[in-house]
Formats: structure tokens, C-alpha cells, sequence
């Protein structure tokens, strides 16, 4: 007697993977959500005002489509912050605005600032200790030349049959400092500095802009292109008369110190007290909207949902959806969630309950497919699944796992979650936390692709009769 392969035997419910198609393709909401994300709200910082909207307007929406007990879960984050103005423009010896954002948390100025800059990214420590007198108010040239660049994005899993590398290059900010930036930014603060300008590993103007709120020892910074920083290093060093006007004004939000993930449900019947999960982060960084990273997967997962609640579908499992906040400060939001709900020893019963979690982060374009984090026994189950999406751009699953977003979270817990494959061509050298990051970024039938795939993922594994294997043998 002939046995079938375990992906021949896997179910694949065809007339419910026609009604996920018909409502994603012909009665999409995504491109709404997204825009409303992108353009309407704009970038999301963890702990900002436009991050409790953008919460709110999620949660806005899992009221106004039905979904079971929509709600907002508050864990403590700090301080937000947002800028409310920033001037950073050369004024002799001729007038150019300069390409420049502050970093998140970054300090106010005292005010307008017009000097000429001082250099020190070719200082020892013991140089700087003797200039100290110098840099009271100063504005500060803190790194050597920019020399060293983001120029490669990491390859497509899904091009090759061998597993590739998933990380992506990052150069240093500047090469080979004299002094490390973390002394260098305690020396400044020590003396008073007015203002520190940095270069990034960017190209064409594009700036990597992050940041991190240093409390009471927080800095007025600045992330210059890396072509105007080395410009004016050069300048200096050929010993033209430079002087730049810099003015930063930012504001510290401390009236509610809370991070919120959204959470809502569709319940499921015989298994309901099992659960599989989606979701995406929505928090973003400021200096673009946010929209690859990640209103396109925090807009995909509520459409997810939408669409399952829109067909009437009916999952044995609990579908569970979560938007997390304060990824990008270290997967806090879903690390916070997993803590209270699935980590150690109090949570073993509810770990058991739990299937599997989707993920959706990195990348743009289309769901090719998943990471499987070297499972290979959920192989055959997710290549069924992925099959009948070839037409609309899946590709093939990948057995290697993937890093540095919130499924991390989960599988850190010991419980299974997964991350899409998706594209990443100009996303590591153009796009992922630049000031480029927006709406051109994300297509509408791409959203409407990952939506579709996400919901079909999300409905299968709540349907079978068995939970997703963990390929441990016990």
C-alpha cells in the first residue's frame, strides 16, 4: 500500500481560501489602514502621542468590524518624546542647508546656535582633555570621516536552494574613532557642549537615525548625511572658515509613561481555549513614516483579521491578533506580553495551549513565504498552505530562522512563531530605519497579497486537528 507524502495528506480548504481571495483582492481595506498610518498619523515613535493614536485608531477599527473584546494592554516604556523643530544649515563662507535629523531623544539647544564647528573625530582622549576649554557651547564633530557604507542589502532567501545569510552589513558610523562615542558623549556633556553632529553609514542622502533616551545626560544630537559631514570635516582640515547655525526643540512627553500593544480575538469553537496569534509591530522610528517598517505589516495583520471576520469564518482554534509597540527599542511590546501570558513556570498550562505565532516585520513586497526556524517538520504542513498563492507571488518556504523581531519573543518562551519572507532589495541600504522610509515604499496589491496569505495561514492552523509540530522529539 502506496503511502502519500505528509504535504499531499495536509488539508488545504480550498472554498475558504476562495473567500479569503474574493474580500482581499475585491474588498480591501489595507491600503486605507496603511495610508492612515503613513500619511495621516506619520512616524509612530514608542511612547509618542502619534503612537497612542495610532493604537487608538487600531483599536478604532477592531470595534467598528466586530472583533471579540478589542483593547489596549499598557506596559511601562518611560518618557516619550517628539521634535518640534530642527535647523541645521551652513551659513558661510557660502549658505547651504545641510541633509540632517536629531536623534530620537535627543536634547534642545539652547536656543539658535551659530559657530563654527569644532572637529575631534581625529582626537585622543588626552587631546580632549586638553580642549575642554573649546567646547563649552560648541557645536561638536564628534566621529572621524564617514568612509564605510551601507551598499549591500542581504540576499533573497527564496533565489537560492542553499541557505544564504540573512543579516545585513553595518558599518561603523565613522571609521576607526580615536575615542569611543560612549566617552566622547560623556566628556561633551561634561563640558557643556552645545550641540553634537554625527555622520551615518548612508548614501545619497539617505540617513540611519535612531536614538536612545539618555535621561538626565541626554545630548541636543544631530545625524548629518554622511556626504555633508565629511565635506565640512574636509573644509576644516583645508582650513576654510566655516560656520554653521543649528537649532533643535524637543519635547519630553512624561504625563503617561506607557507603551500599549492592541490585542483583540476571533473566537474559535471546539478548541477555543488554544490559540494561534498574528501580528506586526506598528511603532516606527521619526525621521521617515514608518511604512515599511512597519505600518505594511501592522496594517496587513488588522486586515488579516478583517477578513476572517468579514467570511464568517468559523476557526476551531482562538485567532488571536496583537500590534505590538517598542519593537524597535527591543521587541519590548511583545517580549512584555509573552512575560505575563506564556513565559516560566506559572504559564506552562497556557504554553501548552498555545499553537503558533505569525509574524510580519522585515522586508517589503509580497509574503514569499516563512522562516522556519529549522523546523523541519512543519515543512510539508506550510508548503501546502503557501501552494495555491503561487499565482499571486509566494515562492517557497525557507528552513532557516530569522532574527531581530518580535516572533523572537515567542520562541524564546519555547513556543513556535514565524517570520514572513518577504523582499529586500534597497531595504538595508535605502530604506529600513532611514528617513526614506515611506509610502513609496509599499505597493497596495502587495498588501493586499500578504493579507490574503496571512489570513489563510492564520485560518489553517487554527483548523487542524492537531497544533503545529515543534519538530523536538520527545
Amino acid at each position: 500500500m502506496m503511502t502519500l507524502p505528509l504535504r499531499a495528506q495536509e488539508p488545504v480548504d480550498a472554498a475558504v481560501n476562495a473567500k479569503i481571495r474574493d474580500e482581499g483582492l475585491n474588498s480591501s481595506q489595507v491600503h486605507k489602514t496603511f495610508t492612515h498610518f503613513t500619511e495621516v498619523i506619520g512616524p509612530r515613535l514608542t511612547g509618542s502621542p502619534a503612537a497612542k493614536a495610532a493604537d487608538d485608531y487600531a483599536l478604532g477599527l477592531l470595534k467598528e468590524w466586530g472583533l471579540g473584546d478589542p483593547h489596549l494592554e499598557a506596559w511601562d516604556f518611560g518618557r516619550g518624546w517628539t521634535l518640534e523643530k530642527s535647523t541645521v544649515e551652513m551659513i558661510e563662507p557660502r549658505y547651504m542647508p545641510l541633509i540632517g535629523y536629531p536623534e530620537a531623544w535627543s536634547a534642545s539647544t539652547a536656543g539658535e546656535i551659530v559657530a563654527t564647528p569644532i572637529f575631534i573625530g581625529n582626537k585622543t582622549s588626552a587631546d580632549l582633555e586638553k580642549m575642554k576649554g573649546q567646547l563649552k557651547g560648541a557645536i561638536v564633530m564628534s566621529q572621524p570621516i564617514q568612509d564605510s557604507f551601507e551598499r549591500t542589502d542581504r540576499k533573497q532567501p527564496t533565489s537560492f536552494d542553499e541557505p544564504v545569510p540573512i543579516g545585513q552589513p553595518r558599518p561603523p558610523q565613522g571609521s576607526s574613532p580615536m575615542i569611543s562615542p560612549a566617552a566622547v558623549n560623556k566628556l561633551l556633556f561634561d563640558t557643556g557642549a552645545g550641540v553634537i553632529l554625527r555622520p551615518n553609514r548612508g548614501e545619497h542622502g539617505t540617513l540611519f537615525v535612531l536614538g536612545r533616551d539618555n535621561g538626565d545626560t541626554a545630548m541636543p544630537s544631530i545625524i548629518l548625511s554622511a556626504e555633508h559631514y565629511n565635506m565640512i570635516a574636509r573644509m576644516l582640515e583645508l582650513g576654510v572658515k566655516v560656520k554653521l547655525r543649528v537649532n533643535v526643540q524637543t519635547k519630553y512627553h512624561t504625563d503617561d509613561k506607557n507603551g500599549y500593544n492592541v490585542i483583540t480575538d476571533l473566537p474559535g469553537s471546539d478548541l477555543k481555549d488554544e490559540t494561534v496569534m498574528i501580528g506586526a509591530h506598528l511603532d516606527s522610528w521619526h525621521a521617515g513614516t514608518g511604512a515599511a517598517d512597519n505600518a505594511d505589516g501592522a496594517a496587513v495583520a488588522l486586515e488579516a483579521m478583517r477578513i476572517l471576520k468579514a467570511i464568517g469564518a468559523k476557526p476551531r482554534r482562538t485567532i488571536r491578533l496583537a500590534i505590538w509597540n517598542g519593537e524597535e527599542e527591543g521587541l519590548l511590546g511583545s517580549q512584555k506580553w509573552v512575560t505575563k501570558y506564556l513565559a516560566g513556570d506559572a504559564n506552562k498550562a497556557a504554553r501548552d495551549k498555545f499553537d503558533v505565532y505569525f509574524n510580519l516585520d522585515p522586508g517589503t513586497g509580497p509574503i514569499y513565504g516563512w522562516y522556519l526556524e529549522n523546523n523541519a517538520a512543519v515543512k510539508p504542513i506550510f508548503d501546502a498552505w503557501l501552494e495555491p498563492f503561487k499565482d499571486l507571488g509566494a515562492r517557497k518556504n525557507i528552513l532557516q530562522p530569522i532574527g531581530s523581531t518580535d516572533h523572537v519573543s515567542f520562541n524564546r518562551a519555547g513556543v513556535l512563531g514565524f517570520n514572513a519572507v518577504q523582499d529586500y532589495d534597497l531595504y538595508d541600504t535605502r530604506i529600513h530605519h532611514t528617513n526614506m522610509d515611506t509610502y513609496e515604499r509599499v505597493s497596495e496589491r502587495d498588501l493586499k497579497q500578504c493579507s490574503i496569505v496571512l489570513a489563510s495561514f492564520a485560518y489553517h492552523a487554527a483548523m487542524r486537528t492537531e497544533k503545529i509540530p515543534t519538530g523536538v522529539t520527545k
